[in-house]
C-alpha cells in the first residue's frame, strides 16, 4: 500500500456480507465474476428501497441516472454460492462481482461449473482472525494536544493550506459544511477521543476489513490523513474542510497485501455512494502483493484494467467527486503512480516540498494510454498531521497531500454547488501553475483554490 461507537448504516447489508467466524486453518478467498447480477426484487422505479435518501437527492441534484449497475445480486446468486461451502464475504454491485471463502482451494472448480459465473480469481489465502494488528488498548479520557498552541489559527498547518490560497476561500465562509465526505483508510486510531477532533460530525464509520470491529483500533494511517481534512484546534492546527460531514471507512488490511483489498475498497466506494456522500478521499494505492504472480505491469496503467480503478471510475459517473494519492513509489522500482490513481474521472494527487518541487518520493505518471497523471500536487514532505496521541506530527507521503487538496476541493465544491463532479476537476486543473504545461511529475501544477472560486464566481455573475 502507498497510502493511499457510531451507528452503521442500515444499507450496509446490500454491500456487506458475513465473514465466516474466526478459523484457525487457513482460509482462501476468491473473486467470483457473475454473468449478471439476477433478479433481486429491487427496482429502478424504487431507488429508495437501496439507496438512502440522500443518495436519491444526489443524483438527481447531479443529473445522474439510477440505473441497473446500481441494483443489489440477487439473493439466489448469493445462496448458490454458499451452497457449494462457499461464503459470501464482500460483493460489488456495480461490477458483479462476489468475494467467497473457503477453506478448500479447489472449490473454484465447483464455483467455475456455475451457469451464472463467468470466471474466478484467486484474491487471498491466511487465516481468517480478528484484531487487525492487535488492538490497542482504549483510553476512556479525552486525548488533549500536548504542544504549544500559536499565535495563529491555522496552528502548524497554515502552510500547507496558504501553498492553495485556501486560508482566502475559508475567509469567505466556505470550511466544508453542509458537504458529505467518505474517507477511505486504513484505520482511525483514537479519532473518537482526540481533543481536536471534539467538534467532528461522525455521520457514521465501516470496517470491511472485520466487520464488527472498531475502525478507532489497530491502525493510525488514517487518523493522520484525517487530520488534515478535519482537525479544529485553533493555534495548533485546523484542517482543510473542518466543518464538513464524516464517514470513516476502513478497506485496508494492514497485515498482508492481497488483491481481495481491492474488493474491500470498492465495498467501501459503493457504500459512501450509497449513503450519498459528494466526495470521497483516499489515501490507498496497490500495484504489487504479496504472492507471486499478482502484481500489476505498468501496461495496466491505463484505468480500465484493475478491479479499483473500474470502480473509482464509475464513482465518478455516478456524480462523487474523489481525490486519491498518486501513491510513494517515485524512488523505487515501480516509480510510476499506483492504482487506482490511473482512473480517468478523478483526481490523482502528488506531492511536493516546501520549496514546491516533487517530492522524491511522489510517483509518476503519465498513464500506459498516456494521459496526465497526476492531475496536482499539494504538500506532501513535511505535512503537519496530528498522531493518535493529539501531538502534532511532520510526515511524508502523498497519502497526507491528498487530503489537504481534497479538504479545500470540498469547500470549493460548497462554494460552487451548482457545478458537477467534472466541472470542479477542470476549474482545479484550469487554476493550476503549469496549466498550460502540464508534466508527468507534477501534472497541471499547484492549484490556486481561491483563484479557481473567483474565476467560476465571475463567469456565473456574466452569465445571468
Amino acid at each position: 500500500m502507498s497510502r493511499g461507537r457510531y451507528l452503521m448504516s442500515g444499507l450496509a447489508f446490500l454491500l456487506i456480507l458475513s465473514f465466516s467466524k474466526v478459523q484457525a486453518e487457513e482460509m482462501y478467498r476468491f473473486r467470483v465474476y457473475l454473468k449478471d447480477k439476477g433478479v433481486s426484487g429491487f427496482s429502478i422505479e424504487k431507488p429508495e428501497d437501496f439507496l438512502s435518501e440522500r443518495a436519491v437527492d444526489r443524483r438527481i441534484k447531479r443529473g445522474v441516472a439510477i440505473t441497473e449497475r446500481d441494483l443489489p445480486i440477487a439473493k439466489t446468486y448469493l445462496d448458490s454460492l454458499t451452497a457449494l461451502g462457499a461464503t459470501p464475504v464482500v460483493q460489488s454491485r456495480w461490477l458483479s462481482t462476489v468475494v467467497v471463502e473457503s477453506k478448500d482451494s479447489l472449490i473454484v472448480g465447483d464455483i467455475s461449473a456455475l451457469s451464472i459465473v463467468d470466471s474466478v480469481k484467486w484474491v487471498w489465502k491466511g487465516k481468517v482472525c480478528g484484531g487487525v494488528n492487535g488492538l490497542s488498548e482504549k483510553n476512556d479520557q479525552l486525548i488533549a494536544s500536548k504542544d504549544e498552541l500559536l499565535d495563529e489559527p491555522y496552528g502548524y498547518a497554515r502552510n500547507q493550506i496558504k501553498m492553495l490560497n485556501g486560508i482566502k476561500l475559508h475567509n469567505k465562509g466556505y470550511r466544508g459544511k453542509g458537504m458529505v465526505v467518505a474517507v477511505i483508510d486504513a484505520g482511525y486510531e483514537n479519532v473518537d477521543q482526540l481533543e481536536v477532533f471534539k467538534s467532528l460530525d461522525i455521520l457514521g464509520t465501516c470496517n470491511f476489513v472485520t466487520p464488527g470491529e472498531s475502525v478507532f483500533e489497530g491502525d493510525d494511517h488514517g487518523t493522520k490523513v484525517l487530520s488534515c481534512l478535519a482537525a479544529n484546534t485553533a493555534g495548533l492546527m485546523v484542517g482543510t474542510a473542518p466543518d464538513a460531514s464524516y464517514w470513516l471507512l476502513k478497506s485496508e488490511d494492514s497485515r498482508s497485501e492481497y488483491p481481495v483489498e481491492e474488493d474491500y475498497w470498492a465495498a467501501a466506494v459503493e457504500f459512501a455512494d450509497s449513503v450519498g456522500v459528494d466526495v470521497i478521499s483516499s489515501s490507498l494505492g496497490y500495484f504489487s502483493y504479496d504472492a507471486e504472480g499478482l502484481d500489476y505491469s505498468h501496461t495496466a496503467l491505463d484505468g480500465n484494467t484493475a478491479l479499483i480503478s473500474k470502480i473509482a471510475n464509475v464513482a465518478s459517473e455516478k456524480g462523487i467527486l474523489l481525490f486519491c494519492s498518486a501513491g510513494n513509489e517515485g524512488n523505487g522500482s515501480w516509480e510510476k503512480i499506483t492504482f487506482p490513481s490511473d482512473a480517468s474521472g478523478i483526481l490523482t494527487i502528488g506531492s511536493i516540498t516546501s520549496e514546491k518541487k516533487k517530492s522524491v518520493f511522489s510517483s509518476t505518471g503519465f498513464t500506459s494510454d498516456y494521459r496526465v497523471k497526476p492531475d496536482m500536487v499539494a504538500l506532501g514532505t513535511g505535512s503537519c498531521v496530528i498522531d493518535p496521541y493529539g501531538n502534532i506530527r511532520y510526515a511524508n507521503g502523498t497519502s497526507f497531500a491528498t487530503p489537504i487538496l481534497a479538504g479545500l476541493g470540498i469547500c470549493l465544491w460548497q462554494a460552487l454547488p451548482w457545478l458537477n463532479n467534472y466541472e470542479i476537476i477542470e476549474l482545479l486543473r484550469e487554476s493550476s501553475s503549469q496549466y498550460k504545461h502540464p508534466d508527468a511529475e507534477l501534472g497541471y501544477g499547484i492549484p490556486d483554490v481561491y483563484k479557481a472560486y473567483k474565476k467560476e464566481r465571475n463567469h456565473d455573475s456574466l452569465s445571468r
